[in-house]
């Protein structure tokens, strides 16, 4: 059996909104949006973002997104003044044993490791 994608529902938290337009402006495109559900893609990311507010599960949800570039990609976050406009928190690049990291936390508090 062969495994052709993986796409995690992502929970929006309260403002289903704001957190499509984050993803838009991090750069991803709308794919399809349904009710309550709207799907993401960039390059060969994918998710569906769910209109789902659950504090203690995306404060416990956690994503893996590889990037070429992890400063870049974090300068880039900060020129975009994302943290201002969206309320977001972006973390320091840090070498892990994975490779180098830079964390964001979004607008429903799910962590995503962009990871270099």
């Amino acid at each position: 059996m062969k495994f052709l994608s993986l796409q995690p529902f992502v929970p929006s938290g309260s403002d289903f909104e704001k957190s499509k337009q984050l993803f838009l402006a991090l750069g991803f495109n709308i794919s399809f949006e349904a009710p309550g559900y709207a799907g993401f893609e960039k390059d060969e990311c994918r998710f569906i973002l769910q209109h789902y507010d659950a504090p203690e599960f995306a404060q416990n949800f956690m994503l893996t997104v590889r990037v070429e570039n992890a400063s870049a990609f974090r300068s880039f976050v900060l020129e975009q003044q994302l943290p201002e406009k969206f309320g977001i928190r972006v973390g320091d690049v840090k070498q892990q044993p994975y490779g180098k990291e830079v964390n964001i936390i979004d607008v429903a508090g799910v962590c995503w490791h962009f990871v270099e």
